[in-house]
């Protein structure tokens, strides 16, 4: 298990990181979230002892990161956004270059498994400056694997990739995410969707939201949207709005003589729906549709950083 106790960075007059808490647990894959310059990437290097806290402590199964520096070192692999490879070099002599430093034993056997996990076949002999973007974040991360380590961390997998290099990406992945505690620093929002357990949001170096992808929905609003779409007139919905009572229309389209689309909002802890439907069938008019109007996690994010965490928003149920 991995615990930051409030961990402060400061670059001179910068605070990075401002009094972070939290907790990673044995086998979860977190996806840490943030806009440019949020602090993730500082908060990365200082779980893997690259960069050491100006203020509070970090443990890993209960060793301190500053006192048991070398040691947790050992049990950590890491691709940062920068993929720290020797592109001069094949793809082969760089990672027994890295299994070297890494004091590897039985280096075959281990490279044997390393190219059957990250897809290196064909490639083992060539130069690394001579292979797509995708493989070379194969690369990278078998660099980071080839020690076989408790804990991997990721920063930007994805980044620069195609669409197909993405899905490829995305496997492998979640086969790493079996044996290991993951975390993924990611822009693509749907990536850290598909993958993670947990997903953390980071802004301006605090914490702002930490939970599932369906808990932090939840914890976006108070509220719960339907989108209804009839045949009803907005007179029509607005008379069933205030009959019902204890829910408001936000926003209706007319998308033709005959047919609507109404977005109805209520208290998400009752749901309105079978009410809405009897209303509109005992009123004789027809329904097309009527669905919750879902939240996508790019909502979200952007919630909790362009809006900073303020008191709109409520608190993720736990």
């Amino acid at each position: 298990m991995i615990r930051l106790e409030n961990l402060v960075k400061d670059y001179g007059t910068v605070r990075a990181v401002d009094h972070v808490n939290f907790e990673i647990r044995d086998g979860e894959i977190l996806g840490f979230l943030g806009p440019n310059g949020a602090g993730k990437s500082t908060t990365l290097k200082m779980i893997t002892c690259y960069l050491s806290p100006t203020e509070g402590n970090i443990y890993v199964d209960g060793d301190n990161v500053i006192e048991n520096s070398l040691e947790i070192r050992k049990r950590i692999g890491y691709l940062p956004e920068q993929n720290p490879l020797y592109e001069e070099m094949l793809v082969y002599d760089y990672l027994k270059f890295v299994a070297d430093i890494r004091q590897v034993k039985n280096f075959k056997a281990r490279l044997k498994e390393i190219i059957e996990l990250c897809g290196l076949h064909g490639v083992v002999q060539k130069p690394i400056q001579t292979l797509s973007k995708g493989y070379k974040q194969r690369v990278g991360i078998a660099q980071a694997i080839i020690h076989d380590p408790e804990i991997l961390i990721l920063d930007e997998p994805n980044s620069g990739l195609d669409p197909n290099q993405i899905v490829e990406i995305r496997e492998l992945i979640k086969e790493l995410g079996k044996e290991k505690t993951l975390i993924i620093s990611s822009h693509i929002l749907q990536e850290v969707q598909a993958v993670c357990d947990r997903i953390m949001i980071i802004h301006e170096g605090k914490i702002v939201a930490d939970g599932t992808v369906d808990q932090l929905k939840s914890g976006y609003n108070k509220s719960m949207s339907v989108i209804l779409k009839s045949d009803a007139n907005e007179e029509a919905i607005n008379v069933m709005v205030e009959k019902l009572g204890n829910m408001k229309l936000s926003r209706l389209n007319r998308i033709s003589e005959t047919f609507s689309e109404a977005v109805v909002e209520f208290d998400r802890q009752f749901d309105r729906r079978p009410e809405i439907f009897k209303y509109i069938k005992n009123n004789g008019y027809m329904l097309f549709e009527l669905h919750r109007e879902d939240i996508s996690l790019e909502d979200v994010f952007r919630k909790f950083t362009i809006e900073g965490g303020n008191n709109e928003l409520h608190p993720i149920d736990q």
